[in-house]
């Protein structure tokens, strides 16, 4: 797909998707992505002791939400997650970077897989879904006009934060870091901490955008290496580039040769684990 021209987007109350509702995006919807939340469950979670009675059925709350996650996401194929902002819109070059990312992705056979939400997350699910691919989102309950945006063949939502992340990391191969603020620098912290850790395989992580990344990761990398606080090889799982077609051949050739992915059958659902 050319960056230059864009297909038209779907207009507002016609179906786009199977699973995805389909509504046009505005950039003030955009704008106020993360800015509340419609459910404060989490926020009481996080400030320190409850009633052990109240604690435990939290507890009960985060596994079957942990358990939605698991049995909707199981079948969706090897993943690559695409982070970055819900602010940048779709005449901005970074929208349709992360577009064309989403058709590659596709075009190559993995699931795109973001946040579910606007901006670099639809452009990435839009390129996917237009490239005949499969696009996949993991929502958060946020202001209450937020919703998945138009593009995604499934989607489910999540109460946690932290639940959501886990699915993002638990069926990818690859990350692709594009342009964001504190939530996209969140995600590619946690990203590399766990490969740094051996949590999690050494996965590539691609932060595209040398223009927006590049000066501060070098910083970064300097100031790191000469405190002494990481080795080199905790580093050297983060590429850089400005090219979709560079960062899909570098994920490709990795899934292939070094994580044993391969074009064969799907996994059988079974129905006794209630899977249809």
């Amino acid at each position: 797909m050319s960056l230059k021209s864009l297909p038209d987007k779907p207009k507002p109350g016609l179906d786009n998707s199977s699973a995805g509702p389909a509504h046009a995006q505005g950039n003030s919807a955009a704008q106020e992505w993360g800015k509340g939340t419609r459910s404060s469950e989490e926020k009481h979670f996080l400030q320190g002791p409850h009633p052990r009675g109240l604690e435990l059925r939290r507890a009960l709350r985060i596994f079957f939400e942990c358990m939605k996650g698991f049995r909707a996401l199981h079948f969706v194929g090897p993943c690559v997650t695409v982070f970055g902002s819900a602010r940048f819109t779709e005449a901005q070059p970074y929208y349709r970077l992360a577009y064309e990312v989403g058709a590659r992705l596709a075009a190559t056979g993995f699931t795109v897989m973001t946040g579910g939400g606007p901006g670099i997350m639809e452009a990435a699910n839009r390129g996917a879904k237009e490239a005949g691919g499969r696009s996949v989102g993991c929502n958060i309950q946020l202001p209450v006009e937020q919703k998945p945006n138009a593009y995604l063949d499934k989607w489910v939502e999540f109460r946690y934060f932290f639940v959501r992340k886990l699915m993002l990391v638990k069926y990818s191969y690859a990350f692709i870091v594009m342009p964001g603020g504190l939530g996209t620098i969140d995600e590619l912290f946690e990203t590399a901490v766990l490969i740094q850790t051996g949590k999690i395989k050494d996965f590539p992580i691609v932060v595209m955008g040398r223009d927006y990344w590049g000066a501060w990761l070098a910083e970064l990398r300097k100031m790191l290496l000469a405190a002494g606080t990481v080795d080199v090889r905790d580093l050297d799982h983060i590429h850089i580039s400005d090219s979709p077609e560079e960062a899909v051949e570098l994920i490709r050739e990795r899934a292939l040769r070094q994580f044993g992915l391969s074009y064969g059958p799907q996994l059988r659902r079974r129905w006794y684990f209630g899977e249809r």
